[in-house]
């Protein structure tokens, strides 16, 4: 059976501080009081600055048994500069060797907003882009359904990297729910299905969602279909208003612990939490 690891996207939230975090909790703290509840987490930060290799390396001082995904810096993915896209792609491969080197990294994900167009050139763009980026393990989301196609998810076999799975709602403007597996690594990300607010002006209350137990027990179905064949499972919940990734990511872990799946393990440090 697959190694199915849940977590949030993102961790360093302020208003997490009472949902979440204890009271009293500063900002330098939240990433080891993550680490009592999770054994994975999607770093986010890294798609507005580029990361450096000692911050990284300090993350994993703090929360050594943590595991990491990362999502690439935004110009690789959203604000490419043809004449410098190959240097950003060079800086940010650097700034991960702390987390390789511990063999603590999951994933990279590339995540393409919807104007990147299912075109020759972004093609030829995406192909470039994994080839540099390789053999590290990568995971690709797109939000243009035109993707959505057996040519892309041939070509990523082909590739080894993994097609990210989504959750969000089902509107108009927003790819189509598809789990299917291309690598070793499934990765599914939950987005919440808020759709009254999906494509309005406040982009943070895009987020502002809670999935029912009827609604998580369908994702769990998801979960168990994608870790068929596959070596490790990544689920990310990124409803992240006032902790509520949090509160479902620790309700699907219990449903899954409930049929027997591994993910049921918490961290050491975090036994005496109730799920």
């Amino acid at each position: 059976m697959s190694t199915i690891l849940i977590g949030t996207s993102g961790y360093s939230y302020t208003e997490w501080v009472g949902p979440v975090y204890p009271q009293g909790t500063k900002p330098e703290e939240f990433l080891a009081y993550y680490a009592t509840m999770f054994a994975s987490v999607e770093l986010n930060f890294s798609y507005y600055r580029m990361p450096e290799a000692t911050q990284l390396a300090l993350m994993h001082q703090i929360a050594p048994s943590l595991h990491f995904s990362i999502k690439a810096h935004q110009s690789l993915t959203h604000t490419i500069d043809p004449t410098s896209w190959k240097r950003q792609a060079s800086l940010f491969r650097r700034s991960l060797e702390p987390l390789l080197a511990a063999s603590v990294l999951d994933a990279i994900l590339l995540q393409f907003p919807s104007s990147f167009h299912y075109e020759p050139e972004q093609r030829l763009y995406l192909d470039a882009l994994l080839r540099i980026l390789s053999p590290l393990p990568l995971a690709v989301e797109f939000r243009n359904s035109k993707w959505y196609n057996n040519r892309t998810l041939d070509s990523l076999r082909e590739r080894k990297v993994c097609f990210a799975c989504l959750d969000l709602p089902q509107i108009q403007g927003n790819p189509p729910v598809m789990d299917v597996t291309t690598s070793s690594l499934a990765y599914l990300r939950l987005h919440g299905r808020n759709k009254e607010t999906w494509w309005g002006s406040d982009a943070a209350s895009r987020y502002d969602y809670l999935y029912s137990d009827k609604e998580l027990e369908s994702l769990l179905e998801r979960l168990l279909s994608l870790s068929m064949g596959t070596n490790t499972v990544l689920v990310y919940f990124n409803n992240h208003r006032r902790g509520q990734a949090v509160q479902n990511a620790r309700r699907l872990k219990a449903l899954l612990c409930e049929r027997g799946g591994i993910a049921c393990n918490l961290p050491k440090q975090a036994s005496s939490i109730s799920m």
